[in-house]
């Protein structure tokens, strides 16, 4: 305002803030005298300026300011529909109009941005065909053209009809900005008023009555839904700036965008995925490597330990102010003698441990997470013994003695990705289902993703394999139970829902954790996939019908009790003498808790790089997917082969 605000209008403090504010809306507050501006807080500027200080560290400069708007390889993405965290045109419409208007020119992404609205966007297949030369650009009158060329004739933009007035019945701008508020408005004498003016303006240009009245029309009718251009052109130029960044450094611009989510799975599993599409590696949480928020080095991205849930910022940060003064971990105990007992508690070691924090330091997570208060007690001893001064007397917190962790063995794969899945959001390291790639081809089961493109398409039913990560009943407005089943699979994270009588015929096979194939219905809601199982049962059993058997491939003999325990038979023995003497094991007399068709199993040995003995175990074992992963996981076990 001119004065000060109380001097104006009527002004309320909120007890919340210091910031007084008036309860006059915002058609009033002009005609009391204030300046009314829109501020509008966009978290992509705060993507780009994180991008481009991670740019710093590797001494690249990048001047958002003064990037060229015709860079061809921003384009080329653009048009490839890549757009996964470029601003404004992510969704999957956007990314159609993309592909079709194959944008190569800053003004093709204004204009973008303008259309793609309810109303407007009717008129994206016309830009396109015109722009590609498809169809003829079309002008009611030679004044008309080279205002509407840059857009092929179609009108898009609020200034377009101000020029329109201004040019062809002489309207000054200021008359012109008041025939735009007329025709936004809708006032029926109002619009009249400038009817008359507009025709008697244009007739004066030579324009005739009829056509001049046509054309009037075709500008209240576009008035409906114009866009300003200038405001189009400002989030163009964002959306543009983050599609150049992404062309040139995807690796610096995901870290970034991935860092402005940090408390959103969904988002972060997503960025990922596209990391993982660009070949760009997403290291898993370290303790030693990792920072609060997203790092990179090279063509790495070092996941953030802030991302994982129930870590807080507050003691990552303190975790990370120790390790740069003094130096990486070298073990748990040095860990628990520098880390302050008030930043970590037992939540917060076992969500570190679960995702995968401290493998540089104990490989076993099992044994980190269940010695959660083992470490605890170690961090409060060591804060206990320095507050007294007693660290002095034995040389300081970096001799403090070892951590006596429970001895036992390490989590299955499946399991330790399901503890994974717990601490991060989604499935970083591997996927569940990565033990069933070969079971998946010969059972001819389409990914999610491959699933949603065929809908998408025209399909209305398809095969998929996931894992149930999440299941939730509820009442439907008939009473009836209905169940939502959130999935995943490698290729993505989905929802997919039943009715009463599928929710009490698959409900014990849809438990939260288990691998399963169901068969979907699927059908297109506006640009997503609605998906409803039609049937389901247990993957271990669908794939037990395509495999035969096991080849296991090791070296020496150390692994043979684990492979042993893991097809549930008595413990081997180990062979005195050599490692080419077959393992004393027999057929488990009772079936295996662990789903799966009684199968061969056989031992190869190998030698040396040209010598291998194949022994096959006598009996049968029962053999699966699952159970070939977790000897897969063996330390010893070189690899698994299924038959």
């Amino acid at each position: 305002g001119a004065r000060p605000l109380s001097e104006l209008v009527p002004l309320y403090r909120d007890p919340k803030s210091d910031m007084p504010v008036t309860q006059f809306n915002m058609k009033w507050v002009e005609p009391a005298g204030l300046v009314k501006f829109d501020f509008l807080g966009l978290k992509t500027l705060t993507v780009l300026d994180v991008a481009v200080k991670l740019l710093k560290q590797r001494d690249v400069d990048v001047d958002l300011a003064t990037l060229p708007i015709d860079d061809a390889p921003s384009y080329q993405m653009l048009a490839r529909g890549d757009v996964v965290g470029v601003f404004q045109v992510e969704s999957q419409g956007m990314r159609r109009a993309l592909i079709d208007m194959r944008p190569d020119r800053f003004e093709d992404i204004i204009a973008l941005v303008a259309l793609y609205r309810p109303g407007p966007m009717a008129n994206i297949p016309t830009y396109c065909a015109r722009k590609h030369g498809d169809e003829e650009s079309e002008y009611l009158h030679p004044i008309l053209e080279p205002i509407l060329k840059e857009t092929f004739g179609v009108i898009i933009y609020q200034e377009q009809v101000m020029q329109i007035a201004q040019q062809m019945a002489g309207y000054s701008l200021g008359q012109a900005d008041l025939l735009r508020r007329a025709m936004g408005k809708k006032i029926r004498a109002e619009m009249d008023k400038q009817r008359d003016i507009f025709v008697a303006g244009a007739m004066k240009n030579g324009v005739a009555k009829g056509q001049a009245e046509t054309i009037f029309e075709l500008l209240a009718k576009f008035a409906d839904y114009g866009f300003n251009k200038s405001h189009a052109a400002a989030y163009a130029l964002v959306s543009y700036h983050t599609a150049y960044m992404k062309a040139h450094y995807p690796v610096e611009f995901l870290a970034a965008s991935m860092t402005l989510e940090l408390n959103n799975t969904d988002k972060l599993s997503e960025f990922r995925s596209e990391a993982q599409r660009l070949g760009i590696k997403v290291e898993a949480p370290n303790i030693n490597r990792s920072g609060a928020t997203f790092e990179v080095s090279d063509n790495t991205i070092y996941y953030a330990l802030a991302a994982l849930k129930g870590v807080g910022i507050q003691a990552v940060e303190q975790i990370i102010e120790e390790r740069n003064r003094k130096g990486v971990f070298t073990s748990l105990a040095d860990f628990a003698a520098r880390v302050s007992p008030r930043a970590v508690n037992k939540r917060i070691i076992e969500s570190l441990a679960a995702a995968g924090a401290f493998d540089t330091l104990e490989p076993n997570r099992a044994r980190v997470f269940a010695g959660a208060d083992a470490i605890l007690a170690a961090c409060q001893r060591s804060h206990e013994a320095a507050t007294s001064g007693q660290n002095d007397m034995f040389g300081g917190a970096a001799d403090a003695p070892s951590i006596m962790l429970p001895q036992i063995e390490p989590w299955l794969p499946a399991d330790r990705l399901r503890r994974e899945y717990d601490a991060i959001g989604f499935f970083l390291s591997g996927h569940p289902l990565d033990d069933y790639a070969t079971a998946l081809k010969r059972l001819r089961v389409q990914s999610w993703a491959e699933f949603s493109r065929a809908v998408k398409t025209g399909a209305t039913a398809g095969k998929v394999a996931a894992t149930v990560v999440s299941r939730m009943e509820r009442r439907t407005k008939t009473g009836n139970k209905m169940g939502i089943m959130g999935l995943s699979d490698p290729t993505g994270h989905f929802e997919a829902v039943l009715f009463s009588e599928g929710l009490a015929q698959y409900r014990d096979v849809l438990e939260p954790g288990a691998a399963v194939l169901l068969q979907l219905g699927a059908e297109l809601q506006g640009e997503d996939v609605r998906a409803r199982v039609l049937h389901a049962e247990p993957l271990d059993h669908a794939a037990a019908k395509t495999q035969k058997g096991l080849r296991i491939f090791v070296r020496d003999t150390k692994p043979l009790d684990s492979i042993a325990r893991r097809l549930n038979m008595p413990e081997a023995a180990p062979a005195p003498g050599g490692p080419a003497k077959a393992p004393a094991v027999k057929p488990a007399a009772a079936p295996p808790p662990a789903a799966g068709a009684d199968g061969d199993v056989s031992l190869v040995m190998m030698l040396d790089l040209e010598t291998e003995v194949e022994m096959k175990l006598p009996g049968r074992y029962k053999v699966s997917p699952q159970i070939a992963g977790a000897i897969k996981a063996v330390a010893g076990v070189v690899d698994v082969q299924t038959l």
